[in-house]
């Protein structure tokens, strides 16, 4: 597998987005063209994309690094990671993980946190499996209306 960096907003890269986020979830739907090119000139946010088998593979998986700076450090938060259903098992989730592990390392965050759903059981076994810790914590949400 190829893990990189996505730097433009192909019809390619738009098309796996449209394909992969219905399958993390069904309480947003994927981003448009214009919020794809958004997310790709974030100075704070990193899409990564697995491809399968290899650099000329299909994109079989993406995850979101965002990396940003508050008074007390630098913080890195991992989102959205998805695994096209046809090629999990396969390392892909772990290796866009440990990639966004070195990123952040190399950003000068101290540690990476994440959320996530109790019910995906193996990305969970995954990111305990690669050192992450349960956190005794709240989580609050505002929606706004």
């Amino acid at each position: 597998m190829h893990i990189s960096r996505a730097t433009q907003a192909t019809g390619e890269l738009f098309s796996a987005l449209q394909k992969l986020i219905p399958q993390l979830t069904s309480n947003n739907p994927p981003p448009t063209e214009a919020q794809l090119i958004d997310l790709l000139a974030s100075g704070s946010s990193t899409l990564l994309v697995a491809r399968w088998p290899d650099q000329t593979g299909t994109i079989a998986g993406l995850l979101t690094l965002v990396i940003y700076r508050v008074p007390t450090g630098t913080r890195a938060h991992i989102e959205d990671v998805v695994v096209d259903g046809t090629y999990r098992g396969k390392g892909i989730g772990e290796a866009l993980t440990r990639e966004a592990l070195r990123l952040a390392r190399d950003g000068g965050a101290n540690g990476v946190s994440l959320t996530s759903n109790p019910q995906r059981e193996a990305a969970n076994r995954l990111y305990r499996k690669l050192g992450f810790t349960r956190r005794e914590t709240n989580v609050y949400f505002y929606p706004f209306q």
